[in-house]
């Protein structure tokens, strides 16, 4: 039985490590397939499979030029990943905040000569 597509959309279609891998390759620009062979060290076939999903979505699009064909980012398909990843965003700055509190009360107590593991009187 043939697996149903589960890549109808962004979110599903990034899924795929290879797929991201492959969109941070066109984020530098636009490049013909067989430079993302090269570089990804996968066969053509695979390569042209993701190139499809990622086709299929909108997140690239492609175009002929002499006997090459050059794939390119469309980055505003990008916008709804985006935008849902943005509502996590305070509860990392909440986790750095932390961070950045614990990293410099720790500075303060090396420079007052106090151990972190001393116990205050």
């Amino acid at each position: 039985m043939a697996r149903r597509p589960t890549t109808s959309d962004a979110f599903n279609a990034v899924a795929e490590p290879r797929r991201r891998e492959i969109l941070d390759l066109l984020a530098a620009g636009e490049r013909p397939v067989n430079d993302l062979v090269v570089i990804l060290g996968l066969a053509q076939p695979q390569v042209s499979k993701h190139l499809g999903v990622l086709r299929a979505v909108g997140l690239v699009t492609v175009r002929t030029s002499k006997q090459q064909r050059l794939y390119k980012l469309n980055a505003d398909r990008l916008k709804p990943i985006h935008d849902w990843v943005r509502t996590f965003e305070p509860f990392w700055d909440n986790q750095l905040n932390r961070i950045k509190e614990r990293a410099e009360r720790k500075a303060q107590e090396r420079a007052s000569g106090r151990n972190a593991t001393d116990k205050e009187p």
